[in-house]
């Protein structure tokens, strides 16, 4: 991050000059699996896992399952009942790297691959992402299939 800082007559230069700052800060987030630990309280995500988590999630969930915020979600399932053809792959890529932006502002997605499977009723969305923050290079697979 650059910041552009206007130097003063004092200083002997009016001209401006870039000053870079970072601000390292860190990501949680509690643990869905909700286990415990010996001490009774709940297990922590931290930085990679908390935003691998929360895209997870992001992905996962439908529309107007999010009270109040009707479009929240990857809305994935809807995607199961549509034809498997090229159109749809790419209106999932479009809509997965939307969401992300949307949504989810400490990850920069850098690739979304997507495999239906029509013969097993299955939809195979691979979104690899950077973390805004440390640069870490995360990928998640998630898999939704009919039950019949």
């Amino acid at each position: 991050m650059a910041i552009t800082r206007r130097l003063s007559a004092e200083d002997g230069n009016l001209e401006s000059s870039s000053v870079f700052a970072t601000r390292v800060k860190k990501y949680s987030d509690i643990d869905l699996a909700f286990a415990n630990k010996p001490s009774g309280e709940i297990y922590k995500k931290n930085d990679a896992a908390a935003v691998k988590q929360a895209v997870s999630n992001l992905l996962q969930t439908n529309h107007f399952e999010k009270p109040f915020q009707p479009f929240f979600g990857g809305n994935l399932r809807y995607y199961l009942f549509e034809l498997a053809d090229d159109r749809t792959a790419y209106d999932v890529y479009e809509n997965v790297i939307r969401v992300i932006n949307k949504y989810e502002p400490r990850a920069n997605v850098l690739e979304v691959d997507v495999n239906a499977q029509p013969d097993r009723n299955s939809l195979d969305v691979r979104v690899k992402f950077k973390i805004v923050n440390t640069g870490e290079v995360v990928a998640v697979t998630t898999n939704i299939s009919r039950l019949r």
